[in-house]
């Protein structure tokens, strides 16, 4: 598989089959993907892996915190997503979501199900492996620019490899939660987190089509 293949077929799968992922390939995955881009070579990160024993305890704390009296009533200083989006990009995002549930087959109106659904974030959507990837929060937005390139390199050997990701940026709703559980350092935090896997290719959440905008809207060719 070339670069451009593993560039187009990559997409955030959301149903994974129970089969384990052999520690070796996993390491295989992260050795080649410390070559990911640095600036000045600082790398301000680190991965945590997790699987078996412990992956099931992450499932089951985000279970019993959810539950907590106060969940969620805190702010996060480093939100998903700005508290009003502009348009082109809210309507993008709703879009992306009505194609994803329509291809679950659930309609707008059930709730629930869409909960339900949003909820297997934190169930690693069936994967048998969950990455963290941590970041000092100390550094500039350079570096946060860096640990995407880091992310995306993962994603990408994954997909050279038969393996499937889906990169899980609602893990930031455990942040406190999960730096108690890996022992962070104060100024670490947990960016984001990815499930692993090999993806359940029938499902019909792991087909729909996906769309990107144009390169008219992309670029803008200048002195060429």
């Amino acid at each position: 598989m070339n670069v451009s293949d593993a560039v187009r077929q990559r997409r955030s799968v959301r149903d994974f089959r129970p089969d384990p992922v052999p520690k070796s390939l996993l390491t295989e995955v992260l050795d080649a993907a410390r070559w990911a881009p640095s600036g000045s070579n600082i790398q301000a990160w680190r991965i945590i892996a997790v699987a078996g024993a412990e992956r099931d305890a992450i499932v089951e704390m985000t279970r019993s915190a959810a539950s907590a009296p106060g969940f969620g009533k805190t702010a996060d200083p480093f939100p998903i997503y700005p508290p009003e989006l502009w348009e082109p990009l809210r309507t993008r995002r709703y879009a992306l979501a009505e194609d994803m549930y329509r291809a679950l087959g659930i309609p707008r109106e059930d709730k629930p199900a869409r909960l339900r659904h949003v909820a297997r974030n934190f169930e690693f959507f069936g994967a048998p492996v969950g990455l963290f990837f941590v970041i000092d929060q100390r550094v500039a937005h350079g570096q946060w620019a860096h640990l995407g390139m880091l992310i995306q390199t993962v994603a990408l050997l994954l997909e050279e490899r038969g393996l499937g990701s889906c990169m899980q940026e609602a893990w930031a709703s455990y942040r406190p939660q999960l730096a108690e559980r890996f022992g962070l350092a104060p100024t670490e935090m947990v960016y984001c987190g990815m499930a692993v896997g090999f993806p359940k290719s029938e499902n019909p959440v792991n087909q729909f089509e996906r769309s990107r905008i144009t390169l008219d809207e992309l670029v803008d060719f200048r002195g060429f």
